[in-house]
């Protein structure tokens, strides 16, 4: 049997795709910096009560783990435009999906832990 013989993609092509990945970053950075600040003007115009107390932490959690999940695929990104042939993209892309799962489950738990604290805080003691 004879080999298929690897595509490499070319160094000029790869670079590219990093300037890309960088700008979008970049891009990304001033939109999630720009949603930061409005939800903290949203939240500081809203009385502060035991009730939204709770629920801010779940907030920020959420926000911080959005920022980890982009930053997660911005790297990815980043390390598949620098690939050299597709072998090394379908391992980079495997090697994400299953980091990726794996931290999606962490972070639902700990979300899900949060909401029960948030919720258990808004229980009449009594």
């Amino acid at each position: 049997m004879s080999q298929t013989p690897s595509f490499e993609i070319p160094p000029q092509i790869r670079e590219l795709a990093e300037r890309n990945v960088e700008q979008a970053r970049n891009a990304y950075a001033q939109f999630m910096d720009a949603m930061t600040k409005a939800a903290g003007m949203w939240t500081s115009a809203v009385p502060q009560t035991e009730m939204t107390s709770g629920f801010k932490s779940v907030q920020e959690r959420a926000v911080r783990f959005a920022k980890q999940n982009a930053e997660a695929g911005f790297e990815m990104a980043s390390e598949i435009a620098a690939a050299k042939d597709l072998k090394d993209i379908l391992a980079i892309q495997a090697r994400y999906a299953q980091t990726q799962m794996q931290t999606y489950a962490l972070q639902a738990q700990e979300l899900a832990r949060l909401m029960a604290e948030a919720t258990q805080s808004m229980t009449p003691k009594g």
